[in-house]
C-alpha cells in the first residue's frame, strides 16, 4: 500500500488543516474538557504531553503499511483551532481501511462542526484509493452516532473494545 499523506481540506466554514507539533498548547486548551473522555477515558493532556504525542503523531507509524493521518479543525470565521479529524489507514484483504474519528471540544459542540469536518474528511478519503471507512462508537454516545449518520455511515452487528463498528462503503 502507497502512503496516503494528510492535505488541507476546506469545507464551508472549516479548513481541516494537517497536525503540527506546534498545535499542541492550543489544541490542549481546546481538549482540556474532561467531559470529552466520558466515553474514550482518561484525562485532558497538558500541553507538555500534547506536545509529545503530536510528536509521535506527526512522526508516523511505525508500520509501513499504515498511515496515521491527522487534522485539527479550524474554524475559519474565529481563526482559532476547534477539535480534530483523523484517518487511520491499514490494508485488509478487501483492500485498504480507513478507521476514523473526530472530536469537538466543547465550546464548540452543537454547532454542526463535528459533522461537518467528518463529512469533509470522507469527502476527501473518497478520492483516495480506500473502498471502506469504519469508525466506533459507544452505544450511549448519541452526539457521535449522529456524525456518523451524517458522514454516511451505518452501524454494524459488531463490537470493539465496547463500541459498535459502523462502516461506509466507497466502492463507486
Amino acid at each position: 500500500m502507497s502512503t496516503i499523506a494528510a492535505q488541507t481540506i476546506t469545507t464551508r466554514r472549516l479548513d481541516l488543516l494537517p497536525l503540527l507539533v506546534e498545535h499542541a498548547e492550543e489544541m490542549a486548551t481546546v481538549l482540556s474538557d474532561p467531559a470529552l473522555h466520558t466515553f474514550t477515558g482518561g484525562t485532558p493532556d497538558t500541553p507538555q504531553a500534547l506536545r509529545s504525542r503530536y510528536q509521535r503523531m506527526t512522526a508516523g507509524s511505525p508500520d509501513p503499511a499504515v498511515s496515521w493521518l491527522n487534522w485539527v479543525i479550524r474554524l475559519r470565521d474565529g481563526a482559532c483551532l476547534t477539535g480534530t479529524v483523523q484517518a487511520t489507514i491499514s490494508p485488509s484483504d478487501n483492500g485498504p481501511i480507513a478507521e476514523i474519528a473526530w472530536v469537538v471540544g466543547t465550546p464548540w459542540q452543537g454547532r454542526g462542526i463535528a459533522t461537518e469536518a467528518a463529512q469533509g474528511l470522507v469527502d476527501w478519503l473518497s478520492q483516495q484509493p480506500i473502498p471502506t471507512l469504519i469508525a466506533h462508537i459507544h452505544p450511549d454516545h448519541q452526539a457521535s452516532a449522529a456524525v456518523a449518520t451524517a458522514a454516511g455511515l451505518t452501524p454494524t452487528d459488531e463490537w470493539h473494545e465496547g463500541e459498535i463498528r459502523w462502516r461506509r462503503s466507497l466502492r463507486r
